[in-house]
This record gives structure tokens, sequence and C-alpha cells, in this order.
């Protein structure tokens, strides 16, 4: 019997309640005299997360200069398991950060995650990396954040933003401490209670949480056969309930929480004894927590991504359950898509509408996110009706075409951006494939366009100062070129030389003066960086 997919990472609907009732702050005056001063960065990120992190090291592949600010002093120090699923995954290989994470995570197959309904992982996904990788929560923000420092990124910690203003100019942030920053653009990666976007006014609509669930991490005092005994017998019935064995005689522990309470307070271990023994029966005798945490399942979608210089991204732009475990790559998703459109603005080279592509891109995204976790949470419940809507779709799963569309819908490889009428792949991610150098992801560390040219006879001429150029007749593609962004995503599919220069503008901008020697025969150049 599979555990139910609530991956352990943060709640982001447990925190933000409080943002549906209470009034929000008004912008202040715009910045003048001193305030308008010239910046002296060019992105402020609020939040050194592993959206904040990721945004952060995208930005500076391409120079940018960045100060990212959190207010925690020090990283978690809990240990709390997070799940890198597909798409995630394929991102990180496309720079150079995977092995690093492997080294330190655990592989599972990629099974099991729409409403925790047991299936087995659909054969042939369309992936190098079909698999779910759990990694400690301290060590992927610990990688990351060692990631953008070496990248070149300040960071600084104990420092929250109070307050901004904005103007044609920049953004001028002040800090807790009364410390004025100067920047020209800020970006809200600070969680589901950010900061950020309530200083904006953004709304942030959606639906308060109806029930609540318990999780953490503790030690047991009854023997493993007991415990797998009872989570058999209780899962049958309750499907928000598990006790999983993550170490020696430690078990992470999920039960439904009494009834919705303030998530300002952390639950504590008699909570989960009183809700163990209502629902099981038993204790369990748990003891000495690891960490101890409660979500509920609010749903909530930021109205708009982008006011002026200030963006949103990760929970500050959405939350949502974690079933199906979510949330974390949501959040590294919007980094990736973001990171190299406001880079391009801040280097000079954006087309116009590129940076507003973001928020038309990826809340979509978020969208289908919060409705397919609405859709599970009901699938969770003990009720009669949600049981019998279940064992259907149960059932249904058996159905390989079924199973796979879920999968890769949470693992969001089922991603295709609307670029306009064209081949099936057009606006969709292209997966890792064998080219004459190795492997394509291999080539795509730096951030940068590639165009993959199996005919040999096109060229980036006055973009190859952005954009990197492969002619490799040999690449396992099934059509004769691609333009991928540096998102990894298909911007073009074709073989004419002023369609590509019309797609090449169309992504990224004006061309400078032509390279004679940016596409060497049947070779691959990158322009000096």
């Amino acid at each position: 019997m599979s555990s139910p997919q609530f991956t352990a990472e943060p709640s982001s609907s447990d925190s933000a309640e409080r943002d549906a009732t209470s009034g929000v702050p008004q912008p202040r005056p715009r910045a003048s005299g001193a305030d308008r001063a010239t910046p002296v960065f060019d992105v402020i990120i609020a939040g050194c997360g592993p959206t904040g992190a990721m945004l952060a090291a995208e930005l500076r592949l391409h120079d940018v200069r960045v100060l990212v600010l959190e207010k925690e002093t020090e990283p978690v120090s809990f240990v709390r398991i997070v799940g890198l699923h597909i798409r995630s995954l394929e991102l990180m290989a496309m720079r150079g950060l995977l092995d690093r994470l492997r080294e330190h995570g655990r592989q599972r197959p990629a099974a099991g995650f729409f409403a925790a309904i047991d299936k087995p992982a659909p054969k042939g996904l369309d992936s190098a990396h079909a698999y779910l990788l759990g990694i400690p929560q301290q060590v992927i923000e610990r990688l990351l954040e060692e990631h953008v420092i070496q990248l070149g990124a300040q960071v600084r910690r104990g420092c929250a933003v109070a307050g901004f203003t904005q103007d044609d100019g920049g953004v001028t942030v002040e800090l807790a401490d009364g410390e004025r920053l100067r920047s020209r653009f800020l970006v809200g990666c600070d969680g589901a209670r950010s900061t950020v976007r309530k200083l904006l006014g953004v709304g942030f609509p959606g639906e308060p949480s109806r029930t609540e669930t318990l999780m953490g991490e503790m030690e047991v005092g009854v023997p493993r056969e007991e415990i797998a005994a009872k989570v058999t017998e209780i899962g049958r019935t309750q499907q928000r309930f598990w006790l999983r064995p993550v170490g020696t005689g430690v078990y992470s522990v999920v039960v439904p929480a009494a009834g919705v309470g303030d998530r300002a307070e952390p639950p504590t271990l008699e909570d989960f004894k009183e809700q163990l023994r209502t629902v099981a029966g038993t204790d369990f005798g748990v003891h000495s927590p690891r960490w101890l945490s409660r979500f509920g399942d609010a749903t909530r979608l930021a109205e708009r991504y982008r006011v002026g210089r200030v963006l949103l991204a990760g929970d500050a732009a959405h939350i949502h359950p974690p079933t199906g475990g979510q949330g974390l790559n949501l959040g590294v998703q919007d980094a990736f898509n973001l990171g190299w459109k406001l880079a391009a603005q801040i280097r000079g080279w954006a087309p116009e509408t590129l940076l507003d592509t973001y928020q038309t891109e990826r809340r979509p995204v978020a969208e289908d996110v919060l409705d397919n976790t609405r859709a599970q949470m009901e699938l969770h419940s003990p009720e009669p009706g949600p049981r019998a809507v279940r064992r259907l779709l149960t059932e249904l799963m058996d159905f390989d075409e079924v199973n796979r569309r879920l999968i890769e819908k949470i693992t969001a490889i089922d991603i295709r951006y609307d670029f306009g009428t064209g081949p099936d792949l057009l606006g969709r991610r292209l997966r890792d494939i064998d080219v004459k150098q190795g492997s394509l992801y291999g080539l795509l560390h730096r951030g940068r366009g590639m165009l993959l040219d199996r005919t040999g006879h096109l060229a980036v001429g006055g973009w190859s100062d952005r954009v990197d150029h492969l002619a490799d007749p040999t690449a396992a593609l099934d059509v004769p070129c691609v333009l991928l962004r540096p998102d990894g995503h298909v911007a073009w599919i074709g073989d004419d030389q002023q369609d590509l220069d019309d797609q090449l503008a169309r992504w990224f901008g004006t061309p400078t003066d032509p390279d004679p020697d940016a596409v060497p025969s049947g070779g691959f150049r990158r322009a000096p960086h």
C-alpha cells in the first residue's frame, strides 16, 4: 500500500489564511530625492528558499547584480524530506546541478502521486529522469544557496523587507532595521504570507481551509509490524493518515487534526498523540519529535504576478495543499521561466512584451495545479461520495493512458505554453536527447538559447551573443531543427532561415552585428562570456 503523497515540504496553505481577512496595506508614496539614486543592484529577491535561490542563480548566469534577502538568520535545522519531480530534475540537469543533488537524495519510482492511488509508474515516460528524488529540505536549500553564492550573488540573512516604493527608474526597498536599498527590480519569493505581495496590494483570492492535517517526524515506541498492520487497516477508509519509516526508529506521521485552528501556532506532540488515539486507537508511543507542523487545504492564487518593477514567484503567488508534492516544484519552475526573461530586460535585449509572458505562461500552470490539488483533497475525504469516486478513478487508472496523463500532470512534463499554431512539440519542453557532444542538457548549463540544427544550413547570426548553435545531423530529433528558449521549451520548429529569424526576434530581441564565425560548419559555438 502506498503512502499518500503529501510531501513534507512546508505547507503554503497553512500560513496564509490571515491574508483573506486582514486589510491589504496601501502602497507607499512614490520615491523621490535620495530614494531615486542610481540602483546598486539590478534585482533584489525577498526570500532564499528554493524559488528565490534558483531565480538568483538564473539571473547570475547573465551577469545580473543580485541581492537575496532572507529574514531567517540561519538555514532550517530540522530534517524534512521534499520531493523533486521529473520536470524539476530536468531543469537541475540543464544547469549542471542534478548530480550534486542526487548524492544527497533517494530515487523512487514516479508512481502513486495522484491522491496516493497506488498504481505503478507508467512505462516509457518521456524523460531521461523519470523518477522522484526525495531529498532533505535543508540539504537542497544549502546546496542552492552555496550555488548562487559561487555564481556571485549576495545573500544577506536576518534581513526582512518592511516596505518599498517604486518609480520609473527602480525600486527602493526598506528593511526592518530601517536600511534602504535601491534596485531596478524586486521579486517577492517570500512565501505564503508574502510581505511583498501584501505591500504591492495584489489580491490573493481563493478558498480558506476546511480541513487541517498534522504532519511531523518523530520516534515511535512500538514494533514496526504493529504500525504496518494499523496503517493498512486505517488506510482503507482514511487517506490522510500514515506512519512511514524515514530512519532508524523515526517515522513520518500524518494524521487528521481535530479541526481548523490557528496555523500561526505549531502543533504540540500532545496534539499528535491525541489525534492518533482518536483515529487509530493508539498513539504508537510517539516521542522525541524532530519537527511538527500542520497544513490546511486553503487554495489561493495571486491576481497578478507583476506590478511595474515588482514581481511575485513561488508561494508568494500561489498556495495549495501539499498533496502530490507539487509546491516546491511549481516555485522552482516559476524561477526558471522568469529568470532569463528578467535578465533579458535588464541586459537590454528583451522584446517589449517578453517579461509579461512570465504571467501569461505561469499563472495558467498554477491554476491547473490548484485545480488538481482540489480534486485530490476531495479524493482523500472519508465521506461515502468521494470514496466512491476514488474507487472508480482507481479502476480507470488501470488504463495506462489515464495513469500516464495524471503522472505527467503532477510531474509537469505535460505543460505546453501557447506559442501559436504549430506541431504538438511547439511550446513544450524538449527532453534530454543524445547529441554528438554527449547530452543536450549538458550544453545548456549557461542558460542561453539553443538552435539545434540537423540540416547544418541555418545560422543564428546577430543573436549569437545570446543563442548557441549546434549543427548536428545525428541529433535524436524527428524534426529538422528546433529553437530552444533558455528554459528548455521549444520556441520554433522548421528549416527556413527567415522563419527562424522571425522567432529569434520574437524571443531574443534585436540582433547585434552578426559574428561571421558564429556557426562553424557542423560544429557548436558559444559567444564569449
